[in-house]
């Protein structure tokens, strides 16, 4: 899939600037893992301190994942051309700032504002960090390494999270776990510009806004509409939003099939490799999204656990999710793409399966059982989808590419709250005892009869669990399709980027999509 012959100056090892680059990149890339494990743990006491409605929890926990996803590419796009590090800069500043305004948050609406404004500064952060990598490490196998690692941080930051905002919450209100964000910030602006130079790809062309904001506007609709009629069941207003954002959208593709500089090059697609690893992209995303959020409801509400009781029953699958992230690269190279993305599904969908032995009365057990058996799933999408992509352009296209993988792994984690978490609301709703919209603030409510309580639990309980099997008949399903529809001879391992048969039909430039 690489379209990139090896050069001499791509098969010298990479310097001590790379390496030391590659770790100041790192900690933009934990503060984005971290905040969304820390989020699922705080939501109790976020729900307990500011009283969102159930629809404003929900938003609280996707908007963020919305507004990254909705503006990756136009900011990889806008990266490629105008220069990766100056909007690493910008965008790592504006992180922080909407970091600390969201711990001082005094409601759920400015609180889900500023969550907003994280995402918006986020989505100019991943697909330019992947580029500059790209850049820094020209050598495919090294690249893939450093791919590798920088995966990794993502994933230690899932370990990480939990630990840190177990400690804070224990000690601090819920604000504090925002907090963590703005001192690393501060670090990465003054180390990026010594190590990190400003690695600039002209390419001609502008940014088209009307895509920007036909993929945002789409988007947004479609994702209200799902969230809506799921939680509260089937009106007029949200089905009508459903309609046009499902317009807008089919308007956008169509639109960049048109576009001499597109947002998104969809001939990329025409490669199997390269569309079942961007949907590999998305899908661990959402089931990992939607399982964090309720286990975190059901190890502190339905067993009554504490924050750091929570936490550290996640560790395990967190560290294997890390372990993982940085053996695959080397993996790979042996036993191939194909191999990875048929394991990665079949190894998520069997842990998504050991969830059905929890249950009201206990099921820790099988909890971390569940997460180490998915976590190496995980951890091989998040591994191997930024590496397929980065490595199916040229450089010039590097950050573009990027936004894609990373806007899969976004819309992901959106969706996942969305129609994976507005699912279990759903069967709660029909199955709860029908006093509030959601478990914790049932539980809250006063002089509740030991029996209701229990009802209540095992709705919850019930929705989880339709969860679980939903997410894991679609990842065995994508298991058994990438076993039977990708290429057994896989490129990706046949050597260090010389160009493959299977690789060197992607299209390397918008005229190739137009000829396409």
């Amino acid at each position: 899939m690489n379209t990139r012959h090896a050069s001499p100056e791509a098969q010298r090892p990479p310097g001590l600037r790379a390496w030391l680059g590659l770790a100041v990149i790192l900690g933009p890339v934990l503060l984005v893992a971290m905040d969304n494990s820390i989020l699922y743990l705080a939501m109790p006491r976020i729900t307990d301190a500011l009283a969102p409605t159930g629809d404003q929890a929900l938003w609280i926990l996707d908007i963020y994942g919305f507004a990254v996803g909705s503006l990756l590419v136009a900011f990889g796009s806008i990266g490629d051309r105008y220069g990766r590090l100056r909007l690493l800069l910008i965008g790592t500043l504006f992180f922080g700032l909407a970091s600390a305004g969201a711990a001082f948050a005094p409601n759920a609406e400015l609180l889900i504002a500023f969550r907003a404004l994280m995402g918006i500064a986020g989505a100019t952060l991943l697909p330019s960090a992947l580029a500059v990598l790209s850049e820094l490490f020209p050598d495919p196998r090294r690249r893939a390494q450093a791919i590798g690692i920088f995966a990794s941080a993502f994933a230690a930051g899932f370990a990480i999270g939990p630990i840190v905002g177990g400690q804070l919450l224990s000690h601090f209100w819920w604000g504090s776990v925002f907090l963590v964000n703005p001192p690393v910030v501060a670090l990465f602006l003054i180390l990026a510009p010594i190590l990190l130079g400003e690695v600039k790809v002209t390419r001609p062309g502008r940014v088209d806004t009307l895509s920007v904001a036909l993929s945002a506007v789409g988007l947004l609709l479609a994702i209200y509409a799902v969230k809506t009629l799921a939680a509260e069941g089937l009106a007029v207003a949200p089905a009508a939003a459903g309609l046009v954002g499902a317009v807008i959208l089919v308007v956008f593709a169509r639109r960049q099939r048109h576009l001499d500089h597109p947002l998104i090059n969809f001939a990329l697609f025409r490669d199997r490799v390269f569309s079942i690893a961007i949907i590999t992209g998305l899908l661990p995303l959402a089931a990992w999204s939607a399982t964090a959020y309720l286990s975190g409801v059901y190890l502190q509400t339905v067993l009554e656990m504490t924050v750091f009781q929570a936490a550290m029953l996640a560790v395990p699958g967190a560290l294997v999710l890390t372990v993982t992230c940085i053996v695959t690269p080397m993996v790979v190279g042996h036993i191939g793409t194909r191999a990875a993305l048929v394991i990665c599904h079949f190894a998520i969908a069997a842990g998504l399966s050991l969830f059905l032995m929890t249950s009201v009365t206990g099921g820790a057990g099988w909890y971390v059982a569940a997460m180490i058996v998915a976590g190496l799933g995980y951890g091989i999408s998040f591994a191997v989808v930024a590496d397929v992509a980065v490595a199916a352009v040229p450089t010039e296209r590097a950050g573009s590419a990027a936004a894609m993988a990373e806007t899969s792994n976004e819309i992901g984690n959106a969706l996942g709250i969305a129609l994976l978490g507005s699912m279990a609301a759903l069967v709660f709703r029909l199955l709860g005892p029908d006093l509030a919209p959601t478990l914790n603030e049932t539980a809250e409510l006063p002089g509740l009869a030991p029996a209701v309580i229990i009802e209540a639990k095992s709705a919850f309980v019930t929705g989880l669990h339709a969860v679980v099997v939903v997410a894991g008949l679609i990842h065995a399903a994508m298991g058994a399709l990438a076993l039977r529809w990708l290429p057994k001879a896989d490129p990706l391992a046949a050597d260090d980027g010389a160009g493959t048969a299977e690789g060197e039909h992607l299209p390397r430039n918008p005229e190739e999509v137009s000829a396409g």
